[in-house]
């Protein structure tokens, strides 16, 4: 789980060329304060220090002699428990739903609109239409400020409003600090309202998004995501296609335009703001920068791609004859987080997973066959996810590894769990969604992520409880009824000739860029 209130805003931006990481927005802010000092100082305090180091090493070395344990004896202060912070959520008479958190730790204010819409409502023939209008909505510029002129004014502020779209969702955000906060939130509304799509900025985009078709096969694990998604979803379907130089090149302008219509309305919105700000007068502002913004009574809840398996087996192959790894991934359709099952999914993958889990001992520390291998049931909100596994092996152990991941898979469902592996599996379980909720920006995105999909608002209790009462029976009842061995989607990107044994009956996969005039890319 995500922990910033810009959880939904970073899966909306994680189609734009993956311009910024997941955890870009913990820490808004890194307030730098600078000194001088004169040169024959410098070198007395670095001396200083360095003595300061030597004796404080030593003292600690013979600290942890005397009293170092082994790590099974090692006792831990129980942690808190998740509590729902203190929020507002009211709607606006023009549709918009608002949710307001206090918290007054930091001078810092954040927020983010996220948006009923998604690069999977894109024309098939248009593939790269949403994200593209998720980046120049920010980058074009607005009907007030100019794109350079917003840069100049947010930098001078310390702050940021970005934007973008994703594949089930898109969002705009911005964070500041307190005192700056009327006028950030004001260019925030600016940018929701009145994006121009300026057309330099548009063919700038193309131009960079092309680059990075070029450049997409560069990486064998890019690569294997990729592919191994369309082989799952198939190749045409909105959870599986990639942007290719022909469907950048039809986009223009008004598609830009006439998509952002479509969807930007303030009844399709959902706004979240978490900080140091005083409830009734953010109430105030947001009136008065969205509040005069028209609803359309027309919009309606999009109608959802059908998805069905494309494959429900095979071996498929990938040859890059520069590489002395195999990337791997082995796996199938999976389920939807609603699913009656989910804690003991997630209890499942916890076995399965981590320093201690039966993949890390048998794979890595047992047979030295990886550094880092995975599985788990990754479920989606509102379509199914997958039941995903692999990672990367040296090129002569490709058939081995594929054997032993198929066997602890295989394993889990005939073999019951111990108590030990059940305690472990469920304990860090909890921990994780104990630090996903620490603050109340964390706990502000959760809910709106719930009620964006449609969960119930006590959804995290739910899985806690969940979580909390699977048993060892759980855990291998639904490996059985959820997890299909015999029946998985096995995808190898590697050196075809290096791999000895060889992999049989094998499909191959080209993955040319079309348009592009090189067959190995």
């Amino acid at each position: 789980m995500e922990n910033h209130l810009t959880h939904l805003g970073k899966q909306a931006t994680r189609s734009v060329s993956d311009r910024r990481s997941s955890e870009q927005h913990k820490q808004p802010f890194r307030l730098l304060s600078k000194f001088k000092i004169h040169k024959s100082k410098k070198l007395f305090y670095a001396l200083s220090l360095a003595v300061a180091f030597l004796i404080g090493t030593f003292d600690f070395t013979l600290a942890v002699t005397a009293t170092a344990k082994n790590y099974t004896e090692l006792q831990f202060a129980p942690l808190p428990e998740i509590k729902l912070p203190k929020y507002e959520r009211f709607v606006l008479e023009n549709g918009m739903v608002v949710y307001l958190a206090e918290d007054h730790e930091l001078p810092l204010v954040s927020g983010t609109a996220i948006v009923r819409t998604g690069d999977r409502l894109e024309p098939a023939d248009k593939v790269g239409l949403a994200s593209i209008v998720g980046t120049v909505m920010r980058t074009g510029g607005t009907k007030r400020h100019s794109p350079d002129e917003l840069n100049e004014i947010l930098s001078q502020q310390a702050a940021a409003v970005e934007t973008g779209i994703g594949e089930t969702v898109g969002a705009a955000d911005f964070r500041t600090l307190t005192e700056d906060l009327d006028k950030v939130f004001g260019l925030f509304a600016e940018v929701l309202r009145e994006p121009v799509f300026a057309q330099e900025k548009l063919d700038l985009t193309k131009t960079q998004i092309k680059e990075n078709i070029t450049r997409r096969n560069d990486n064998p694990n890019n690569i294997a995501t990729r592919e191994f998604l369309k082989l799952i979803y198939g190749k045409d379907s909105p959870y599986a296609r990639t942007p290719e130089y022909a469907t950048i090149d039809r986009i223009t302008r008004e598609d830009l335009l006439n998509f952002y219509q479509q969807y930007f309305h303030p009844n399709n919105i959902i706004l979240g703001i978490a900080g140091d700000f005083d409830t009734k007068k953010m109430r105030s502002l947001i009136q008065a920068k969205l509040g005069d913004w028209q609803p359309n009574p027309n919009i309606a809840k999009p109608q959802l791609p059908e998805v069905s398996a494309a494959n429900t087996g095979g071996v498929f192959f990938v040859n890059q004859p520069q590489l002395t790894q195999s990337s791997i991934r082995m796996g199938h359709l999976g389920g939807r987080l609603d699913s009656p099952d989910y804690g003991a999914l997630s209890v499942l993958n916890g076995v399965l997973n981590g320093f201690g889990g039966r993949l890390f001992n048998e794979l890595r520390s047992r047979q030295g066959l990886t550094y880092d291998v995975e599985a788990s049931w990754s479920p989606n909100y509102d379509y199914p996810g997958l039941f995903i596994a692999g990672g990367q092996t040296r090129s002569e152990a490709t058939v081995q590894f594929i054997k032993a991941l198929q066997s602890e898979i295989k394993r889990i469902q005939e073999q019951r769990v111990t108590p030990e592996e059940l305690a472990l599996a469920k304990e860090s379980t909890l921990n994780s969604l104990v630090f996903d909720f620490q603050y109340p920006a964390q706990t502000l995105s959760r809910l709106m992520e719930y009620e964006y999909y449609g969960y119930p608002a006590d959804f995290l209790f739910r899985s806690q409880k969940a979580v909390a009462a699977t048993t060892a029976d759980d855990v291998q009842r639904v490996a059985q009824q959820y997890l299909k061995p015999d029946n998985m989607v096995t995808l190898v990107v590697g050196n075809q000739t290096a791999i000895q044994p060889p992999l049989t009956q094998v499909t191959p996969i080209d993955v040319k860029i079309p348009g592009s005039s090189s067959s190995i890319q």
